[in-house]
C-alpha cells in the first residue's frame, strides 16, 4: 500500500497517455557520423518485445501475451516498453515460453521483464527524463523479475566500440543508443539506434536443399530470396534439430552477414532464426 501511494505522484494511467497500445519506437541502424555523447547506451537484449499497457501484456503487434498473474499483478498502471528475456543466446526457449496460451509457472520463473522506456502523458519528457522516471518507479516496486535496463554514456567512438566488443564477448547481441534529449516518437526513428557487430536481414525460403556427407538425409542448406529479388543459399547457423526440421518453403528467416559481394549477395550469411509474424 505504501508503494502504491508513493507511485501516485510518479505515474499516469494508460487512458491519460492518449497513445495507441501498440505504438512503439523502432530503431534504425547505427551510423558513425553521430555524436555519441548525445546518446545513452545500453545492452541490446535478444528476447521478445513486450508492451505493458497498464492492464495487460501484449506484443508490439498487439497480440496478448499470456503471462501468469503473479508476473503482472504488481506492475504500475502506466505504459511500459521492454523485453522478455532469460539469458544470452536463449531466444528459442524464450519464444517457447511466451507463446503458450496456458502459461507454465515454472517456465515463467526464468523470465525477466527488462524495461527500456515508458512514454509520458504529453510526450514532452526527454528520454533522459523518462529513464530517470521509470527507473525510480521500478526501484520502488522492488520486483525481482522487472528490471530497468541500465543506461550508460561514452565519450567517443573508440570507447563505444570497446564497449560493443566487451558486451558481444559476454554473449550480448549488441548495443542500443537512445538520444538523451529525444521525446517519444512512434515508429521508425533515428532517436533510437542499434549497433551490432554484423548486419541482420530477412529473406524468404524458396527451396530446401538436401545435404551431403554428415548431413545426408537432412537439410544441407536453404535457397532464399531477399526483397530485392537476389537469391542465394544459406547453409550455416542451423542446429542438427533445425536441419531435421528445416524452415518451410514460404517462411521468412532472419540471417546475419558481413557486407555484400560485387553481385549483391550477402557475404558470410548465417541463419539466425525464423521470423514470427506475431512477435
Amino acid at each position: 500500500m505504501w508503494i502504491k501511494c508513493c507511485l501516485i505522484g510518479l505515474v499516469l494511467s494508460l487512458p491519460a497517455l492518449g497513445v495507441a497500445q501498440t505504438e512503439v519506437q523502432l530503431a534504425t541502424q547505427f551510423s558513425d557520423d553521430i555524436h555519441v555523447q548525445d546518446y545513452f547506451v545500453s545492452e541490446k537484449y535478444d528476447g521478445i518485445r513486450a508492451i505493458w499497457t497498464g492492464s495487460k501484456l501484449i506484443t508490439r503487434k498487439g497480440n496478448n501475451i499470456h503471462a501468469p498473474k503473479w508476473f503482472t499483478e504488481k506492475l504500475p498502471n502506466i505504459w511500459l516498453d521492454g523485453e522478455l528475456w532469460t539469458q544470452h543466446n536463449d531466444f528459442a526457449n524464450i519464444l517457447s515460453i511466451v507463446r503458450k496460451k496456458q502459461p507454465i509457472d515454472q517456465e515463467w520463473r526464468q523470465i525477466k521483464y527488462m524495461i527500456f522506456d515508458a512514454p509520458d502523458q504529453e510526450r514532452s519528457m526527454t528520454f533522459e527524463q523518462r529513464y530517470a522516471r521509470y527507473k525510480r518507479i521500478l526501484e520502488h516496486l522492488e520486483l525481482p523479475h522487472v528490471l530497468p535496463v541500465q543506461q550508460f554514456t561514452v565519450v567517443d567512438l573508440p570507447e563505444l566500440y570497446d564497449q560493443l566488443n566487451e558486451y558481444v564477448a559476454s554473449g550480448a547481441e549488441g548495443l542500443m543508443l537512445h538520444r538523451k534529449l529525444a521525446v517519444f516518437e512512434s515508429g521508425r526513428t533515428d532517436n533510437l539506434l542499434k549497433l551490432k557487430p554484423y548486419v541482420e536481414k530477412e529473406a524468404k525460403v524458396v527451396a530446401v536443399l538436401a545435404g551431403q556427407g554428415k548431413y545426408e538425409h537432412k537439410m544441407g542448406s536453404v535457397l532464399v530470396e531477399m526483397p530485392s529479388g537476389v537469391r542465394f543459399k544459406i547453409g550455416s547457423g542451423f542446429s542438427d534439430q533445425e536441419r531435421e526440421n528445416p524452415p518451410a518453403v514460404g517462411s521468412t528467416i532472419i540471417f546475419k552477414h558481413s557486407g555484400f559481394t560485387q553481385r549483391g549477395i550477402p557475404r558470410f550469411a548465417v541463419f539466425q532464426r525464423l521470423r514470427y509474424a506475431t512477435y
